[in-house]
Order: structure tokens, then sequence, then C-alpha cells
């Protein structure tokens, strides 16, 4: 595992988190909770792209080259970015029923 890639993901995540919370202001976890979530966010989708074989740390044997790097971004930013939407929505739906 290279930790690089790590914080790059974990990094891209909050901002893929805060990206989706100022997008769907609906589901908005506030500033903080966007990032909370987005940085987990980013490090699951981060790990799984690298799983897959698609990019980051594990497509490369732990070798930081562009490829890589743009991946961890892309994988950390959607990641977050889909898990802030998943709990903002869940956390919505609960709203309407309690």
């Amino acid at each position: 595992m290279n930790i690089v890639a790590l914080i790059i993901q974990l990094a891209s995540g909050a901002v893929g988190g805060n990206l989706a919370g100022a997008l769907l202001k609906k589901f908005s976890l506030g500033t903080v909770g966007n990032s909370i979530v987005g940085i987990l966010g980013g490090g699951l989708g981060g790990q799984l792209l690298g799983m897959l074989g698609v990019g980051g740390a594990g497509a490369t044997g732990g070798a930081l080259d562009v490829g890589s790097i743009i991946s961890s971004i892309a994988g950390g930013g959607v990641g977050g970015g889909v898990l802030m939407a998943i709990i903002g929505v869940i956390r919505s739906a609960f709203k309407k029923s309690g």
C-alpha cells in the first residue's frame, strides 16, 4: 500500500464530499459532515478501484506515477461524493419519517 496514494484519495474524497454537498444542497450534511463522510468514501472508493486493478496504489505495485495519481484523485473524489449522497439520502429519509 502506498501511503501517498491513500492521502491523495482521502483529500480528494473530502473535496468530492463537499462538492456533492454543494450540488445536492437538500442532502448536504454541512461542511464538516460532508468532509468526514467524503474522507471515508474517498478511502473506500480509492481502495476499491485499487483492488479491482483499475488504478490507485494497487495497479502499479506501489509506484506513484501520473496515471496512479489521477486515478487516486478520481476514485477518491467519486467515492467521497457517492458516499456523501448516500448518507444524505438516508438522513433525509429518516428526517421525513421521524
